[in-house]
């Protein structure tokens, strides 16, 4: 992997990235707690066939971060990269930065062919109060600096059991979840009220893929296959066995074909 590189974006915030490889340029989008880190295992799997960018979303990693947050300054970022790769290019987003590739789609940035794993949209009965809820009590942590306890909170959400959380607590990787806590209410953001965007997806004519788990949980795999749906060229496929946590080495052969074709 290539030394870090930084780039401004439209408010002047600096978004590090990173770039390996040669070939068809490549962005990849993390999702909640990702950062470029978090993507360079995939990233060195692509870079033998594409040149392939990876970045830290702003407010993580070496990237900077500027109040108040908006969902229309993380498309922006997202732009200058694409400017960086000269000028478009295919973007793979996963989860969050799946829903976060498709808004940029939408906001007509020049991507090329897009790939997405488990969008974590809701396609079941609407519940407003609990979602508002939730933002209402991150909202509050973040506010007072309790980032143990959002992250505790995004985990809970996502189905994870206290003996889970508990065990991730005591892991290594516990100080690196509470370091990007407070972009826990950007991924919020980023899904809006949370359902599928269908109308809004209708009017993206980029060549898609979107990808689920054959583990996965029920609900994530809905998800994928309405977004799939609501994509004019949008098509659905399942990595038999893979969960939410997709094994890098079984995503890129799915990635470098579609990218290729």
């Amino acid at each position: 992997m290539d030394n870090v590189c930084m780039v401004k974006s439209g408010d002047a915030t600096p978004i590090a990235y990173r770039r390996s490889g040669e070939g068809p340029p490549v962005i990849l989008v993390g999702g909640a707690f990702s950062t470029a880190e978090s993507e360079a295992p995939l990233a060195r799997l692509l870079s033998p066939v594409f040149s392939v960018i990876t970045y830290d979303r702003r407010g993580r990693g070496a990237s900077g971060d500027t109040a108040p947050y908006a969902v229309e300054r993380e498309i922006e970022d997202l732009a200058v990269l694409l400017e960086e790769a000269g000028g478009n290019a295919s973007v793979y987003g996963m989860a969050s930065g799946a829903a976060l590739v498709l808004e940029a789609a939408i906001a007509g940035l020049p991507i090329t062919q897009l790939a997405l794993y488990e969008p974590p949209y809701v396609t079941g009965p609407a519940d407003p109060r609990g979602t508002a809820a939730y933002r209402e009590r991150l909202a509050r942590l973040l506010e007072l600096g309790l980032r143990d306890e959002a992250v505790e909170l995004f985990l809970s959400a996502v189905d994870a059991t206290p003996a889970m959380i508990a065990a991730m607590r005591r892991s290594p990787m516990w100080p690196g979840l509470t370091a990007v806590a407070h972009t826990l209410a950007y991924d919020d953001a980023v899904l809006g009220r949370g359902a599928v965007p269908a109308k809004r997806l209708s009017a993206v004519r980029t060549r898609a893929m979107v990808v689920d788990g054959g583990a996965s949980p029920a609900a994530l795999r809905d998800a994928a296959r309405a977004t799939a749906k609501s994509l004019p060229r949008g098509r659905h496929r399942t990595l038999t066995g893979q969960t939410h946590e997709v094994a890098p080495h079984v995503l890129a052969p799915v990635l470098e074909e579609f990218f290729a074709a």
